[in-house]
């Protein structure tokens, strides 16, 4: 991707920590996302990524540290927590649609309960972004009518309509069957050109490559990669990231002799 010019910081994590009892999954961890910039979170399973997630979403408490959004805290007991969450859109891999509602009053129920907007203003506006995402035609179904990737996109259009200052996406092609991977993929990507603040972890590879502006290698709950991707991909670092690249049959870490003529 092209370098970007940063932006003010929108989010601060600051020596976090994160347990679940005697098991430390965030370590010291700390953080900055720029406006406008597009961070990718790789790393082995179980190493935190989903739970990084989790607690600037203010879905999990952290025992250490601290995570702003603009300035200001973000804490699950926070008097302010229901305003800040509005702010961090978040989507997850299992999609969390309600299956009694339709697409259109999956996406209006949010704006409409919580932001108190008009009726006919928010089911405009995700109708708009129904057909940006190919799906306009879904309005009238239900989750249980939908293929994975269709639930996806109907889970971020939800998330859109909120109108977040940052986006978290939560290995959203985990579950999905590999050809529906590439539409979901492609309306993140999208996203990405329109100047929407991201942070992601996906186990695609390939993808990360192509929208990071940083790449954030995390293991044992810490960040021991912070680097833009194209560093990161064909120079990385730790040895434990070039284990890690090396599961991966594209990673340009590995060097193959060049083809006899």
């Amino acid at each position: 991707m092209a370098v970007k010019i940063l932006a003010e910081t929108l989010l601060s994590i600051r020596h976090i920590a994160k347990r679940f009892g005697d098991n430390t999954v965030l370590d010291d961890l700390s953080l900055d996302v720029h406006k406008g910039e597009v961070i990718v979170v790789v790393g082995p399973s179980g190493c935190g990524k989903s739970t990084l997630l989790r607690c600037i979403n203010a879905l999990e408490p952290i025992q250490a540290g601290e995570i702003l959004l603009d300035g200001e805290p973000i804490k699950p007991d926070g008097k302010n927590i229901t305003e800040l969450r509005q702010k961090v859109g978040m989507v997850f891999q299992s999609y969390d649609l309600f299956p009694h509602l339709s697409v259109l009053d999956n996406i209006v129920l949010a704006p409409r309960k919580v932001q108190k907007r008009a009726k006919a203003e928010a089911e405009a506006e995700a109708l708009t972004l129904l057909e940006r995402v190919g799906l306009k035609d879904k309005a009238a179904s239900y989750p249980r009518e939908l293929s994975g990737g269709q639930k996806q996109r109907v889970a971020i259009v939800r998330a859109l309509c909120m109108h977040p200052e940052m986006l978290l996406f939560d290995e959203v092609t985990a579950a999905l069957d590999p050809e529906m991977v590439r539409e979901v993929l492609d309306v993140i990507l999208k996203l990405a050109t329109q100047g929407r603040t991201m942070l992601i972890v996906t186990h695609e590879m390939q993808f990360a490559r192509a929208i990071a502006d940083r790449v954030i290698f995390l293991d044992g709950g810490n960040i021991l990669e912070n680097t833009p991707p194209e560093i990161f991909f064909t120079n990385p670092q730790t040895e434990r990231a070039r284990q890690f690249l090396n599961m991966f049959e594209f990673a340009a870490v590995k060097h193959h002799a060049p083809a006899e003529d």
